[in-house]
C-alpha cells in the first residue's frame, strides 16, 4: 500500500484527501517509481472544480520526479534502457502525488543529473505549455513578443524558450518580481493602468506576438492594441474572451496540442540538463502537507514553484 492524494467527488482542493492505494506491479510497457518529488500546478484542483462524479475519484498530480523500483518485461523508457535505481521524471502523469506510483514508460524520462528533484518534477507542464504557445503564434529570431505574467511558471519558462530563439520579450509582472522578468531574460514593465503605453514606449518598432498567461481583461485588450495580427495572441487562460476576440487559446486537452507537446518533452529535458531551462522553487513540503501548500498556491504568489515531497 501507499498514501496518494485524490478527489473523491468534483469541488477542487477542497475535497482532496489522502488515502491508501495499491500500487500494481508492471507489466509490458511500465515501470514503477518510488517518488521523491511531486510537482504543484494550478491544473491539479481546477481539473477536480467538477465533472461526473461517476468518473471519481480522481489521483492528483500531473508530474513527478523519482526513482525507478520496478520495470515491467521488455520496457524502455523515452530517453532509453531503464533499470531499478534510475532516477527519472515523468509528465504526463495520473496520481503523481503519492509515495509510489506504476506509470507508462513513454511518459518517463532520464532525470539529468545536474537537475534536483523538486525542479525536475516541475519541468514539464509549464515548460510543454510555453513550447505549444510559441507553436501556435510562430515566433521567429528577431521578433518582439508580449508575455502577460511573465513571472508565473509558464512565464518564466516562455522567457527562457523565446531568449534560446533569439526573440525580444517584454514581460508583464509586478513591482517585485521585476527582477525575476529580467533575470530570465526579459524586459520588464508592470501591468495595470498605462500598460499599453508603456509598452509601445519600450518597443517602439512595435509588438509581434503576444502571450497571454493570466487571463485578464488587461491582457487581452492590450495584445489586441498592440499586435495587428490576431492569429499571433494566443491566450491560456481568456478562453470566453478569446472566442469573441478572434485569438488563439491552447490547452492540454486539444489533440493538436496534446501531441505537440509531449513530441517536445525530451527536448526539454536535454535543455534544462544543460542547463538552459531553470525551474526556479520557491518551498517544498511533505507529501502530508499538501493542504498547506495548496493554501501557498492558491494564493496566486507562490514566488516559484512548489513541490510535494514524500
Amino acid at each position: 500500500m501507499t498514501k496518494q492524494w485524490v478527489a473523491p467527488r468534483p469541488g477542487g482542493s477542497a475535497v482532496f484527501e489522502l488515502v491508501d492505494v495499491t500500487v500494481p506491479a508492471p507489466g509490458p510497457g511500465e515501470v514503477t517509481v518510488r517518488v521523491r518529488a511531486a510537482g504543484m500546478n494550478p491544473a491539479d484542483a481546477e481539473h477536480t472544480r467538477s465533472g461526473d462524479p461517476a468518473d471519481f475519484p480522481v489521483p492528483i498530480g500531473y508530474e513527478l520526479a523519482g526513482v525507478v523500483s520496478a520495470v515491467g518485461p521488455g520496457t524502455t523508457i523515452v530517453s532509453g534502457p531503464v533499470a531499478v535505481g534510475d532516477p527519472v521524471l515523468a509528465f504526463r502523469v495520473r496520481g503523481a502525488w503519492t509515495e509510489e506510483i506504476t506509470l507508462p514508460a513513454q511518459d518517463v524520462f532520464a532525470k539529468p543529473a545536474t537537475l534536483g528533484d523538486a525542479e525536475a518534477a516541475n519541468l514539464l507542464l509549464a515548460g510543454t505549455t510555453a513550447a505549444d504557445l510559441i507553436r501556435v503564434t510562430g515566433v521567429r529570431a528577431g521578433e518582439t513578443v508580449l508575455v502577460h505574467g511573465a513571472s508565473g511558471a509558464v512565464g518564466v519558462s516562455l522567457l527562457q524558450q523565446l531568449r534560446s530563439l533569439g526573440a525580444r520579450v517584454v514581460g508583464t509582472a509586478s513591482a517585485a518580481s521585476a527582477d525575476a522578468v529580467r533575470r530570465f531574460g526579459g524586459e520588464w514593465v508592470a501591468y495595470g493602468d498605462g500598460l499599453e503605453a508603456r509598452v509601445r514606449d519600450l518597443a517602439a518598432s512595435g509588438v509581434d506576438v503576444a502571450m497571454d498567461c493570466v487571463g485578464s481583461d488587461e491582457a487581452v485588450d492590450v495584445s489586441l492594441a498592440l499586435v495587428a495580427d490576431r492569429s499571433r495572441v494566443a491566450t491560456i487562460a481568456a478562453f470566453e474572451r478569446a472566442a469573441d476576440a478572434g485569438i488563439r487559446t491552447i490547452g492540454g486537452a486539444q489533440p493538436e496540442s496534446r501531441a505537440f507537446r509531449d513530441s517536445v518533452r525530451q527536448r526539454l529535458v536535454d535543455l534544462a540538463g544543460r542547463g538552459d531551462l531553470v525551474v526556479p522553487v520557491a518551498r517544498t513540503f511533505p507529501l502530508a502537507e499538501a493542504r498547506a501548500a495548496l493554501d501557498v498556491l492558491e494564493s496566486g504568489h507562490p514566488g516559484g514553484k512548489l513541490a510535494l515531497l514524500p
